[in-house]
């Protein structure tokens, strides 16, 4: 590997607006000489790079002593800027490794990213060896790690011993970036998510605790959660049929439990335990695998639990007579887009709210509130797509949220929605169509509950529960959008290149048929003149149209590896990503367009 180096990048250095668990001293790239470094590129509000976090654990304890992992935190929305907003993420998700602030984008844009979340590996000297966007990397990061720790071992470059870390210490409260509440007889039922456990506050104080608070998935009255979300209540008939009376979303661990509350004994209702990839959506409800369940409510019109899927930007039906899961609405491709429920396009669906006519739900990554019909037609009420958000009321048209990741349902037929990343309620009124702001200043509201007169909101970074006083008021804000910047292409052909080599000792799995799958759809669709749809290809002409200006490219990829025939025990592994890349049309824009899903991109960019 090192040999290739007068062809390899140098890394660059490190820049931002300063640095997190280093006990308050800043790094520089020089100061990871002599180290494996993993450059993560994240932000707080995407699944996809909340499940990096979980799958470089294992990684970071086996080669903890020549592997350093950097999170590069460079924000999507206005509210990820926010330092104090950033150390609370890097506490909420057990981030046990260093973490550049990044807020103007400046390592993001040296490293040329173009998703969330993307990994850079950097040799011991200095050179970038590998990219890796998307999830399921950890075995190909396994490989080449082990390959360049082998090499730089044997040169005399690597040096073994701790890394930077310096752990923060968290204070102590009753709750800890609780998540969601739900109204429960005279009680509040509350998902306190980095306690793992599900709470019982009645008269203001927790009265009962389902879960040890410890991180796990034990089932019994000894239960483990592994941070759960959302929380819902069966009809009394169904809890009495099925033997447990509540359904919660173990988001972490991609599960559905049911819980008994009058015994306390905890079961697995949904899920495998594994995060779902790619294959069945539909069956047997402990054989169907989940990927990061963040929601769950009964919704009377489809005769079960509506579960928001947000890893995979789809929802799920759980039928807990049947003990079966189906897909209910969404492709996987993450967006906007209105329609009957099998093609209508979703991004990262955090918060339900059923009513009688409609299920309501707070689209986090769009920064919209749409619904769904009892015949399965998706609406939008507020949001624009993507990548345009802010705090702004009036007709629900011109309205703009910032990444709301709760709902609710008032007496008057109105949605209250948790406008999480604003600080704000808001409320959606469906007879007028006009949006107003209900509270504001409170701390990443991340639900709301109605309970008997009062509405109840979580204030998760505050770890508490709320009972703001509303006031409707009108507030005309500034829109915002993304601040990536747009990737400049040009009208007529461009070639769409994802790059995906296999790791070190694998090899593309062709056994059943094609080991990998491009699907490219585009906003506005008439960006694309052609090349639009799925193929087996990783490598694809598209014809961008003369006379849009701008839009965003969706591409979704997935590629399988196995091990190569000296392999004693073969194993096989899916890759998949997928990208919102936000393009502008110019006549000097590029005629090739490369996506690393995995590996290095050895051909220029610009035809």
């Amino acid at each position: 590997m090192t040999s290739q180096n007068n062809r390899l990048s140098r890394a660059a250095e490190l820049v931002g607006r300063g640095w997190l668990n280093t006990g308050g001293k800043d790094l520089h790239l020089g100061d990871f000489r002599g180290k494996v470094l993993l450059l993560d590129f994240w932000t707080f509000c995407c699944i996809n790079c909340l499940h990096i976090l979980d799958e470089l654990r294992p990684l970071e304890q086996e080669y903890a002593d020549v592997l350093v992992t950097v999170g590069v935190h460079s924000p999507k929305f206005v509210h990820e800027a926010d330092p104090d907003a950033l150390v609370a993420a890097v506490e909420r998700y057990d981030v046990h490794h260093p973490v550049l602030d990044d807020p103007e984008l400046t390592t993001w844009q040296a490293y040329a990213v173009k998703a969330w979340p993307t990994l850079v590996v950097v040799d011991p000297e200095g050179y970038v060896v590998h990219i890796a966007a998307g999830e399921g990397h950890v075995e190909a990061l396994r490989r080449v790690i082990a390959e360049v720790v082998s090499v730089h071992e044997a040169k005399g470059t690597l040096h073994r011993g701790d890394g930077p870390y310096v752990p923060p210490v968290p204070p102590e409260t009753e709750l800890r970036f609780p998540a969601k509440a739900v109204a429960y007889g005279d009680a509040l039922l509350v998902a306190d998510t980095a306690h793992h456990r599900i709470v019982e506050i009645r008269d203001e104080v927790v009265a009962k605790s389902y879960g040890t608070g410890a991180r796990g998935r034990q089932d019994g009255q000894d239960a483990t959660f592994s941070e759960p979300s959302g929380i819902a209540v069966l009809p009394d008939e169904v809890a009495r049929e099925v033997g447990y009376h509540l359904v919660v979303a173990d988001t972490v661990n991609h599960l559905l439990r049911g819980i008994n509350t009058d015994t306390g004994v905890v079961t697995t209702v949904a899920g495998t335990g594994d995060q779902w990839r790619d294959g069945s959506t539909d069956g047997p409800a402990t054989a169907i695998d989940l990927t990061s369940p963040w929601d769950v409510v009964w919704w009377t019109p489809a005769n079960g639990v509506v579960i928001a899927m947000a890893g995979n930007h789809t929802l799920s039906l759980f039928d807990p007579r049947a003990n079966t899961v189906e897909r209910f609405a969404g492709t996987t491709v993450e967006g906007l887009a209105d329609g009957p429920a099998t093609e209508a396009f979703f991004a990262q669906t955090s918060g339900l709210a059923a009513a009688e006519d409609r299920l309501w739900l707070a689209d986090s990554e769009t920064s919209a509130l749409r619904w769904i019909e009892p015949d399965r037609s998706v609406h939008t009420a507020v949001g624009k797509g993507l990548f345009d958000f802010g705090h702004r009321d009036g007709p629900a048209d011109q309205a703009l949220l910032q990444h709301p990741l709760g709902v609710a349902v008032l007496g008057d037929g109105s949605v209250a929605i948790a406008d999480t990343y604003n600080g704000a309620v808001r409320r959606y009124d469906p007879a007028t169509g006009e949006v107003s702001t209900l509270a504001t200043g409170l701390a990443e509201p991340s639900g709301i509950a109605v309970h008997g007169d009062d509405l109840v909101v979580v204030e998760s970074a505050a770890h508490r529960l709320s009972r703001p006083v509303a006031a409707a008021h009108l507030v005309h804000g500034e829109a915002h959008q993304v601040r990536r910047p747009p990737t400049d292409i040009a009208a007529g052909v461009l070639e769409l290149t994802v790059v995906f080599t296999p790791p070190p000792g694998q090899k593309l799995d062709e056994r059943w048929g094609p080991s990998t799958r491009l699907e490219v759809t585009s906003s506005p669709p008439e960006l694309l003149v052609e090349g639009a749809g799925v193929g087996t290809d990783l490598t694809r002409k598209l014809t961008v149209a003369a006379g849009v200006t701008e839009g965003v490219l969706h591409v979704v990829a997935q590629g399988a590896s196995c091990d190569d025939d000296s392999a004693e025990h073969g194993a096989c592994h899916l890759t998949r990503q997928d990208w919102g890349v936000p393009v502008r049309v110019t006549d000097s824009g590029a005629t090739r367009l490369p996506l690393v899903m995995g590996g290095l991109d050895e051909r220029p960019e610009h035809g």
